[in-house]
């Protein structure tokens, strides 16, 4: 795709007010999110984790944000929950410095909730949702609400100044370059 230089700046707004939007959706949403990893996750499916109510992965699966490799910043919200789950050092480690890590990683960073193995994953998961889904929709609504609502209008804050910053960067000319570089590496393998 190519992109005129007159128009990188309304490309860039409107991919920040979708990006916003879609997060939005995350943070708003009353009832239960249940994640399933069963492979590579990278990131705004690895970033947005960190609003879910139970991340569930298998042994294979791996959780990459590659943002300083492409020039940009983190999203999903998670410059807030990252650190918050997994302490600022290990944080920095992914959103930071590009850190990939094994589901086991995730789980005890507490990204994720728990690892089943890959040969069982489907049946197991399958079975403690079967179970979710007959508890009291109103009690799970209730209670995540209770629970979540005193962080909504941070989150909101928070997508808000992340998208903000990624219009900003998806025009810089390090960003630029640097998704240049990417997809050149791409094109010779």
């Amino acid at each position: 795709m190519n992109v005129k230089p007159n128009e990188m700046g309304s490309m860039a707004q409107n991919g920040g007010v979708l990006l916003k939007r879609f997060v939005n959706a995350f943070i708003d949403f009353p009832k239960p999110l249940i994640s399933l990893v069963n492979g590579p996750a990278v990131g705004v499916s690895v970033t947005v984790l960190g609003l879910f109510d139970a991340v569930y992965a298998t042994d294979r699966a791996t959780f990459h944000t590659p943002f300083s490799d492409l020039g940009q910043t983190p999203e999903g919200c998670s410059s807030y929950t990252f650190p918050k789950l997994m302490g600022t050092g290990k944080a920095s480690e992914m959103l930071l410095f590009n850190k990939k890590i094994s589901a086991q990683d995730a789980c005890e960073r507490r990204l994720v909730t728990e690892v089943f193995p890959h040969d069982s994953f489907q049946a197991e998961v399958e079975s403690r949702i079967q179970g979710f889904a007959k508890l009291p929709v109103k009690s799970l609504v209730y209670a995540k609400q209770l629970s979540r609502d005193q962080e909504r209008e941070r989150l909101h804050a928070v997508n808000a100044a992340e998208c903000e910053r990624l219009v900003e960067r998806w025009q810089s000319e390090d960003c630029i370059n640097a998704i240049m570089k990417f997809f050149s590496k791409k094109s010779k393998m």
